[in-house]
């Protein structure tokens, strides 16, 4: 059973949420949805600080028992910062997508992308539409 949704923070329809910090910043990682898909995560593949990257582009790569699935950036910017936890503890996503399993921490290009990016009530809905 999936966690609801914070509604303080955008996603996107490849299933990543981002929190803009309102200071240019953003904290990205992938839905609560998303890591129940991939079931276990053993393994993920951080971006590299300092790396650009465009909106719906792959950003990280995220390894399960399961599958292996790109990270697409939700928004376009630099990337400031990764969880190094994750190097050494993936399944941080599994218990906390939301918390301690975030990604990166980004500095945002075009701020207008948010505007693209679905609410949580949004994300609910299109998760429930593409079950069916």
């Amino acid at each position: 059973m999936s966690k609801s949704n914070p509604t303080d923070r955008l996603y996107s329809r490849e299933h990543e949420w981002v929190k803009d910090n309102g200071d240019g910043t953003s904290i990205v990682g992938i839905t609560d949805h998303a890591q129940e898909m991939l079931t276990d995560i053993v393994f993920v593949e951080l971006p590299l600080i300092g790396k650009k990257v465009s909106k719906s582009e792959p950003m990280a790569v995220v390894e399960s028992v399961k599958s292996v699935s790109d990270v697409y950036a939700p928004v376009s910017g630099e990337v400031l910062d990764v969880n190094l936890k994750l190097e050494e503890t993936p399944e941080l996503i599994n218990q906390d997508a939301f918390g301690q399993g975030w990604i990166a921490k980004m500095r945002l290009s075009n701020a207008a992308e948010l505007k693209t990016l679905l609410s949580a009530a949004d994300y609910e809905q299109f998760v429930k539409e593409e079950k069916h």
